[in-house]
């Protein structure tokens, strides 16, 4: 008798669910406490407080009835085999169109752009109701319906244009791959990270924001000098013009060896009080650089890649995998798809210890910075971006742990702190 692949997958879907909604819940409850955390008191506002709490009551809300939706549409496309349905209609539309069929490629795109339709009309209720109703509601959307379906017809574009050329190589590489499989689709996605790395910020985002260089003045000389300080090679410094979407505010840097950027957004520049306050925010960024963090974060990615791909080649060709889901036949993506799905359990434990090291990381950069000088302005940038966000005050313990990629700013605060009293 074969093992059930199907039921376990779903069955394990469903304890998922049921795991993470009570985590929901215990965040839940944080969110409804009436007063702020004791080290928060008389740092943020009582009014910056009451904002935050029904912002985030809000997006719990949503939150709960989104994920429900999600896991009944998810396990009743497996469970009910709409997967093999949809792949043998999507070979009939290509009959209908005067195609082959039994061209991979073909049925594999003509797949693809079905399941895209799909996601975007289930998807887009959700979408609009969490940007025009909550984001709107709470002071953060200032985009036009108008932009936001610009938006999202240049990304469908951008799938039509890139998505078919990548679809088609990987199955070339898995027909073609023998055993050497997973070292050759692991090369190809190595090289499509980082080609993807590099264009992406001159090519793509532009087409969605507008970045123009900083002005010149205080902030530009200080971010330039820190820069030079650290021997980080910063080659252009850009605003982007965030604030035509949102007013939630952030900070990156981005490219290759000598080579770096840093971008602003403009809400990052209103938002905060003095220079000093954003110069602190980009020590920490340039923290992670100095300690090699991407570095390691982007080896790390690549480990688990390899790994994954390795999995895949043991099961690729397993009937009784592809039988159990209600297919006949062997496609790749389909191979790719069903894999996904039975490595679930691993991905949850991966995730969860990517989060535990991203969060180390978090904590190192903060001390880098404040080994700088700027642990006072680095704590205050740190609370005005948590006030002008809006981001959660309370947090649970369990849902931080699992779920946070950063620490609370709690945690963030105590271990600035905590790092003043040793130096004392």
């Amino acid at each position: 008798m074969a093992f059930p692949y199907l039921e376990a997958v779903v069955g394990f879907m469903i304890l998922m669910y049921i795991f993470e909604s009570y985590l929901d819940v215990r965040q839940h409850a944080a969110h409804k406490l009436p007063t702020l955390p004791k080290p928060l008191v008389g740092v943020i506002s009582q009014e910056k407080f009451e904002k935050s709490r029904a912002y985030s009551l809000d997006k719990s809300y949503f939150h709960f009835i989104h994920e429900f939706v999600t896991i009944l549409m998810d396990s009743s496309i497996l469970y009910f085999r709409i997967l093999p349905w949809f792949w043998k209609r999507s070979g009939e539309f290509l009959v209908y169109l005067g195609l082959n069929a039994e061209n991979e490629i073909f049925h594999t795109l003509s797949f693809l752009a079905g399941v895209m339709v799909w996601s975007q009309i289930t998807d887009l209720p959700f979408s609009l109701y969490s940007t025009f109703v909550i984001e709107a509601r709470h002071g953060f959307n200032k985009q036009t319906v108008w932009l936001y379906f610009r938006d999202m017809i240049k990304g469908i574009a951008l799938s039509i244009v890139i998505g078919p050329p990548i679809v088609a190589a990987i199955i070339v590489i898995v027909q073609k791959g023998g055993p050497y499989l997973a070292i050759y689709l692991w090369g190809f996605m190595l090289i499509l990270s980082l080609v993807m790395m590099t264009i992406y910020p001159v090519l793509i985002a532009p087409l969605f924001n507008k970045f123009t260089p900083l002005p010149q003045g205080e902030l530009r000389v200080k971010i330039e000098n820190l820069a030079s300080s650290l021997k980080f090679p910063l080659k252009k410094l850009f605003v982007v013009d965030g604030s035509t979407r949102s007013s939630h505010s952030n900070a990156y840097m981005y490219g290759f060896f000598k080579n770096k950027r840093i971008v602003l957004y403009d809400t990052l520049i209103q938002q905060c009080k003095n220079d000093e306050e954003i110069v602190a925010v980009i020590a920490h960024e340039l923290g992670h650089w100095k300690l090699n963090h991407t570095m390691y974060s982007f080896i790390a990615v690549q480990i688990l890649t390899f790994l994954q791909f390795g999995g895949y080649t043991l099961v690729r060709n397993s009937k009784d995998l592809f039988q159990s889901f209600g297919f006949d036949t062997q496609p790749v993506l389909i191979g790719l798809i069903i894999f996904q799905h039975t490595v679930i359990p691993l991905q949850h434990l991966v995730s969860f210890g990517l989060n535990l090291v991203s969060r180390a990381f978090e904590f190192q950069a903060d001390a880098f910075a404040k080994k700088l000088g700027y642990a006072v302005p680095l704590r205050a940038g740190l609370v005005k971006l948590q006030e002008e966000n809006l981001s959660a005050m309370n947090t649970d313990p369990w849902y931080s742990a699992y779920h946070y990629s950063h620490p609370p700013l709690v945690e963030r605060l105590a271990a600035i702190d905590e790092s003043d009293k040793k130096t004392e």
